[in-house]
C-alpha cells in the first residue's frame, strides 16, 4: 500500500497558489524525483489522491502529464507506475549534463565575484554539514543549489534554460548515490570555488567535468537492493 512506502511528511501540502491540476503535478513529480515514490512502484489514483486530499481527476491528469513526459508509465489493464529509468537513459543524461555543468563553470571562473564565491561556500557549508549529520534529503538538495548558484554566476540565460530542462532528472539519478558520493562530493565543490576564485576558467571546466563524471560512474556502479 501507498500509505506503507510513504515516510510520515513525505507528502507536500497543496498550500500553493495556482491550478489544483498543477499542484498535483509538482507534489508527484517532487515524490519521484526525491525517490519517496520508488522507480516500479504501483500508483494507485485513489490512494494518491486520498494522500494529497483532492479528488482522483486532477491525480488522473497529473498521471497522463508524467506520463508523457517519462516520469510514469501507463500500462494498459495494469495502471501507473514510477518509470523505472535504464542504465543507458541515466547514461546519456548525465553526459549531457557534464557538458553544460562544464561550461557553466567556465563561464562561472570568468564572471563570478566576490559575492558569489561567498554564496558558494556557504552551500557547500551546508552541504559539508548535512553529510556530516547523514541527511541524505538535504544533501541532495543543498547540491542541486550549488550547481543551480554555478549556472546562475555563468550569466548565460540559454545555458541555464537547458539546465533548468534536466536538472530534476539530474536530482532523481544523484539522490540513490548521494550517500555513497558523500563528503568526496563536496571536497569536490571546494575545488571548483578555489579555481572559480581564482577565475581559472581552464582549471574551472576541468574540476566540473571530473566532478560530474565521477558521479555518472558512482550512478553505474551504485549499490542495488
Amino acid at each position: 500500500m501507498l500509505s506503507a512506502k510513504l515516510a510520515q511528511g513525505a507528502v507536500p501540502k497543496l498550500e500553493r497558489p495556482g491550478p489544483l491540476r498543477e499542484r498535483v503535478y509538482e507534489a508527484l513529480l517532487e515524490l519521484i524525483t526525491t525517490r519517496a515514490l520508488q522507480p516500479g512502484q504501483h500508483l494507485v489514483e485513489s490512494e494518491l489522491a486520498g494522500h494529497l486530499g483532492v479528488s482522483r481527476q486532477p491525480v488522473r491528469e497529473a498521471l497522463q502529464r508524467l506520463n508523457t513526459e517519462g516520469w510514469v508509465d501507463l500500462r494498459p489493464a495494469q495502471g501507473a507506475f514510477v518509470h523505472e529509468p535504464t542504465e543507458e537513459e541515466a547514461d546519456q543524461l548525465l553526459s549531457v549534463r557534464t557538458l553544460l555543468e562544464a561550461e557553466a563553470a567556465r563561464l562561472a571562473a570568468a564572471n563570478s565575484g566576490s559575492a558569489g564565491i561567498r554564496e558558494l561556500e556557504a552551500l557547500c557549508a551546508v552541504g559539508e554539514q548535512a553529510v556530516a549529520d547523514d541527511d541524505v534529503d538535504l544533501a541532495v538538495a543543498t547540491n542541486a543549489a550549488f550547481h543551480a548558484k554555478v549556472m546562475e554566476l555563468a550569466g548565460n540565460v540559454v545555458l541555464a534554460e537547458l539546465a533548468g530542462q534536466v536538472d530534476r532528472r539530474v536530482r532523481w539519478y544523484y539522490t540513490p548515490v548521494a550517500r555513497q558520493r558523500g563528503k568526496q562530493s563536496w571536497i569536490e565543490h571546494r575545488d571548483l570555488i578555489d579555481a572559480i576564485s581564482a577565475r581559472d576558467e581552464v582549471r574551472a571546466t576541468e574540476v566540473m567535468r571530473a566532478h560530474t563524471e565521477h558521479t555518472r560512474t558512482t550512478y553505474h556502479q551504485r549499490e542495488r537492493g
